[in-house]
């Protein structure tokens, strides 16, 4: 192992552009490597400049293009001139694509959240599925590491080029300490929920399955004699038209609380509360709401598909993403066979599996070999 002190950049634009999964991945990663490696000197690129730790050196490098979400100016010229100019041993790229142009005495990180956009494409902005066609594969071969979330979506990557063999390594996400049981009623009454309810979490948007959720509410509540509402947090985003239509004929409409985006500090309440916490996604890189919901001590109803035992494990209950049938059941299940306060001692127990910690020493590690 080379023992050598090392500069590492890591190009942290997530932290300014969104507020989703690859957002909470790139703050944690950045936040935890500074806490935990005391070894090596980091300095954060970003778009504006908004400090994440004030111990660290941050540059702010905007877009040449403005309008742009994603310039390819910055991301192909201005961004690698200054990273040469910086002359660091790795530059970390937290959202698959890159880093870009950089000499080989740069060791190059990418890191890999899962590859929907090439196996469920129509799921995707035509733009991500073409960057994805014309780039990924040129970027894990020239990547010295790649860091990937589950052992699933290794898995993939591995199928869709041999170049990434021998290099690619699993580090589960871990859960913030807020994340955990915790109850209040004035965090219920501002988002104007009562209970009971089950509750799931997600960009609205075809990869999340939410129209089957709807179709199985319905026939649970057509089936059952238990009243429980459902509450669906999470922004509209790409292609949610078929979900708002559908919304609005629901037959049980009135009991469907649709939250808009909840901050993130209010979550643990919002999952604490819930009968069970619902995920109908058709595929995920790892999970991250239901192992959050999981260190809250609620009780899961998960897909049994891509990463998602991976993180429930025995932990929670699980169905087929394309069968209303089968997830009605489950949900009936949670309370005819008397199976939630069992699932809530499961869950916690399995969430203490995972942690930012156990993250960060991995790639630490991996980062000091390079």
């Amino acid at each position: 192992m080379k023992n050598t002190n090392k500069h590492i950049i890591i190009i942290a634009d997530p932290i300014d552009q969104q507020l989703a999964g690859i957002y909470y991945f790139t703050i944690n990663l950045v936040k935890h490597l500074i806490r935990i490696d005391k070894k090596n000197k980091y300095t954060i690129i970003k778009l504006n400049k908004k400090k994440i730790d004030d111990t660290i050196e941050h540059i702010s490098l905007k877009n040449s293009i403005r309008f742009l979400r994603n310039d390819p100016i910055r991301k192909f010229h201005t961004l690698p001139k200054l990273i040469k100019k910086l002359n660091p041993d790795i530059v970390i790229e937290p959202a698959h694509f890159g880093p870009f142009n950089l000499p080989s005495h740069i060791k190059r990180v990418t890191c890999i959240h899962d590859l929907t956009p090439l196996l469920f494409p129509k799921y995707h902005p035509f733009g991500s599925v073409v960057a994805h066609k014309l780039f990924l594969k040129t970027v894990i071969t020239k990547a010295d590491l790649i860091i990937t979330n589950s052992v699933h979506t290794q898995t993939d990557i591995h199928e869709f080029s041999k170049d990434s063999l021998g290099k690619t390594i699993v580090a589960h996400l871990g859960k913030r300490e807020t994340f955990k049981n915790r109850k209040s009623r004035d965090v219920l009454d501002h988002y104007k929920v009562s209970e009971p309810y089950f509750f799931t979490l997600g960009t609205i948007e075809p990869r999340k399955n939410l129209t089957t959720l709807l179709e199985a509410y319905n026939i649970f509540r057509r089936s059952y004699k238990k009243k429980v509402k459902l509450v669906i947090a999470g922004e509209f985003g790409w292609k949610s038209t078929n979900f708002y239509k559908r919304f609005l004929k629901h037959q049980f409409k009135e009991d469907i609380i649709l939250l808009g985006y909840a901050n993130r500090q209010d979550l643990p309440y919002l999952y604490s509360h819930a009968e069970a916490f619902i995920y109908p996604s058709l595929y995920e890189g790892f999970g991250l709401s239901v192992l959050e919901a999981m260190a809250c001590g609620t009780a899961c109803i998960i897909s049994n598909t891509s990463s998602l035992p991976e993180v429930g494990s025995g932990a929670a209950l699980y169905f087929n993403p394309n069968s209303p049938l089968e997830l009605k059941e489950q949900m009936i299940s949670l309370f005819e066979d008397k199976l939630q306060k069992d699932l809530q001692l499961k869950a916690v127990h399995q969430a203490a599996n995972f942690s930012w910690e156990k993250f960060t020493c991995i790639i630490t590690n991996q980062l000091n070999q390079l």
